[in-house]
This record gives structure tokens, C-alpha cells and sequence, in this order.
């Protein structure tokens, strides 16, 4: 399934999940913010449970942003996690 997130307090606008009915992240495509930061982020998930992604990226600061990129992702599979029921 494709999900799409639309971020808040970042550079990035919004993030494509492509996540199976495992909860394993297949591929995550941030639009906009730090091409190079977004696309290792992205890459080092896949192949993933989403919980333990959640877990290891939840929280992350960018610089003075009470959130970040990754914080972002952790945010968007929360909300999926929550819709799927």
C-alpha cells in the first residue's frame, strides 16, 4: 500500500510510503528537503518493520526544529499504523 504524508516544520512537503500488509517498508520517497539526507534516510529503512523505524527515528531534531525529516517519517508511519486499525 502507498501512503502519503504531508509534513509540518520541515523542508520537505510530503513523504511516499510504499509499506506491504507486514508492515515492512518497500520504499520511501521524501519530496522536497535535503535531497541527499532524504534519500539515505529513505533507503536505510527499506526492509524494515515500521515499529522499529518509529523507534529509531522518533524524536530527531533538525538543528532549532522541534522535528526533522526522519522525526517526519516516524510521524507518517504512526498515522499509518493508526488508520490501518
Amino acid at each position: 500500500m502507498v501512503f502519503t504524508y504531508r509534513t509540518s516544520g520541515v523542508c520537505s512537503r510530503s513523504i511516499e510510503i510504499d509499506i506491504d500488509e507486514d508492515d515492512i517498508v518497500r520504499s520511501v520517497r521524501f519530496e522536497g528537503g535535503c535531497s541527499g539526507n532524504t534519500q539515505g534516510v529513505g533507503r536505510l529503512v527499506v526492509g524494515m518493520k515500521a515499529d522499529e523505524v518509529i523507534r529509531r527515528l522518533e524524536s530527531i531534531r533538525c538543528g532549532f526544529k522541534n522535528t526533522s525529516c526522519p522525526d517526519q517519517l516516524a510521524k507518517a508511519l504512526k498515522e499509518y499504523e493508526s488508520k490501518k486499525g
